[in-house]
């Protein structure tokens, strides 16, 4: 399975394609990074300019590795609204080169991602960098950090798949407590 993992941002977009590899018998699957990088567009340009080449950019991403899904860090109104909206806009046309291309679209907070990858949801930038270089067998941990943070993003997405697939099939059914 291979997930395309998405750190949206204007200037700087982080991509990571990782495949997991299901193993059969005793032999444990295993996580590798195919791709990891960044989508950099100058300050400079025009806003629609630097969407246009986003969207090139990320529909080329999916037609060379034909993810099952891509994931997406979903947006948080940071304290700067026009870097909020320009992140924003990426993510939305991450998510809409996935559907265009009939790629399931799963979206993760930050939390979620750092709770995933580092174990809790307060990891900083070094040891989430750290934590993919490790889940990930990379001889260092990966630069720059929108790498890192697209990388994060899609082994979240690993790490939850399994209770997307229950739910899909219907058979997500948490247990009640019985009152005593």
């Amino acid at each position: 399975m291979f997930v395309l993992g998405i750190d949206p941002g204007l200037s700087r977009c982080g991509y990571g394609v990782v495949e997991q590899v299901r193993a059969t018998g005793p032999v444990a699957s295993r996580t590798e990074a195919v791709a990891l990088g960044v989508i950099r567009t100058p300050p400079g340009r025009p806003v629609p300019e630097r969407l246009a080449s986003h969207q090139r950019e990320i529909q080329a991403l999916i037609a060379e590795f034909e993810p099952s899904v891509v994931a997406v860090e979903r947006v948080f109104f940071q304290s700067n609204a026009r870097t909020a909206i320009g992140v924003a806009q990426v993510a939305g046309l991450a998510m809409a080169a996935a559907a265009a291309a009939g790629v399931e679209v799963v979206e993760y907070t930050p939390t979620q991602i750092k709770r995933a990858v580092a174990g809790w949801g307060g990891a900083d930038k070094d040891q989430m960098q750290r934590m993919v270089q490790e889940l990930l067998r990379l001889r260092e941990p990966p630069r720059p950090a929108d790498a890192a943070d697209a990388a994060a993003v899609a082994l979240c997405h690993l790490a939850q798949a399994p209770l997307h697939e229950l739910a899909a099939r219907g058979g997500a059914r948490v247990p009640q407590a019985t009152p005593r």
